[in-house]
């Protein structure tokens, strides 16, 4: 288990536990990158739901046991949650817990003081990892740090007749990436939580209570001028937990979130698409259309045994 040092300085004591705190009024500091490390990254896993505790368990320990991962942190933001369910989720946990002071979603992109990486890899808590994709998505975020990374892919398109922007999925690009696990620098967490510029926008998530993932995506295209980049999971994928789609998976495990209801969800994230451009004045979401990959083979078919298989799974001698 990954041990984290958190200083509570109420004690004024150093605890070599997993440790948990409340924080009831985060300031705003934008972090300095000339004091963040940049060999590994900083986990926050956004916690909400009892019933995803026994997952959490494992979805921590599997990110701690990541050599890219310096710390997780398990950010829990449902106020409702009795004091001593926490603590009790401390035990035996991989992570350190901190909770949020509100359900705010704003909360998910604050530059927590725990943070001491430049990469943050953002999650959702029924993502699982498989960890040589998480450390293929961390070499790729170095590669381009100014860019968003992430596996799960979006769009937003104009529809001229209603005169309204809709969020959707297409098959040959992208221009948002979901932060059911999403890799941005910290850099763009001061940026999103502390910018006057943004503070309309924030004000939109916490109104919808929804879509603070798209506008992630706005702050970092407006930076950067970029768009974001979608890698291709390596070996058996991405476990996601939270997918309606699951068969054999409790109901407590999947669809808690907001995006349980498609129909809805996909309508009223095309409503903030369309205020969040009314309240910065600018659409600066930029497409990309390509996905990156750790293994370039052959893409030609040969025959082998009346069957035809990819020419590079053979063995030719």
């Amino acid at each position: 288990m990954r041990i984290t040092i958190i200083w509570l300085i109420s004690l004024h004591l150093p605890l070599f536990v997993i440790s948990s705190r409340l924080i009831p009024h985060p300031q705003c500091i934008r972090p300095d990158p000339t004091t963040l490390r940049s060999d590994q990254m900083t986990v926050v896993i956004n916690g909400y739901s009892e019933h995803r505790i026994p997952l959490l368990r494992s979805i921590t320990a599997a990110y701690s046991a990541s050599p890219s991962v310096a710390v997780v942190i398990l950010l829990w933001c449902n106020p409702s949650t009795p004091a001593r369910t926490l603590s009790d989720l401390t035990q035996n946990l991989s992570a350190a817990v901190l909770r949020a002071p509100s359900a705010s979603l704003n909360h998910r992109f604050h530059p927590w003081e725990e943070i001491r990486t430049r990469a943050v890899l953002i999650c959702d808590d029924d993502i699982e990892p498989d960890l040589n994709s998480i450390s293929f998505a961390f070499k790729v975020w170095r590669s381009d740090p100014d860019r968003a990374v992430g596996f799960f892919a979006r769009s937003h398109a104009y529809d001229v007749a209603a005169r309204e922007w809709i969020y959707a999925m297409e098959r040959e690009k992208y221009s948002i990436v979901l932060t059911k696990l999403m890799i941005v620098s910290a850099e763009y967490l001061g940026i999103y939580s502390c910018d006057a510029r943004y503070a309309a926008a924030r004000e939109i998530v916490d109104e919808m209570n929804n879509c603070e993932d798209i506008l992630m995506n706005f702050v970092v295209a407006e930076e950067s001028g970029k768009g974001p980049v979608m890698v291709g999971a390596r070996g058996g994928g991405i476990r996601d937990y939270g997918d309606a789609r699951n068969d054999g998976v409790a109901a407590g495990m999947r669809e808690v979130g907001l995006s349980s209801r498609r129909g809805e969800h996909r309508k009223r994230r095309g409503e903030c698409i369309t205020r969040f451009h009314r309240v910065l004045g600018r659409m600066p979401l930029k497409y990309n259309y390509g996905k990156m990959v750790d293994d370039v083979g052959e893409q030609g078919l040969c025959d082998k045994g009346g069957k035809l298989v990819l020419c590079d799974h053979q063995d030719f001698k």
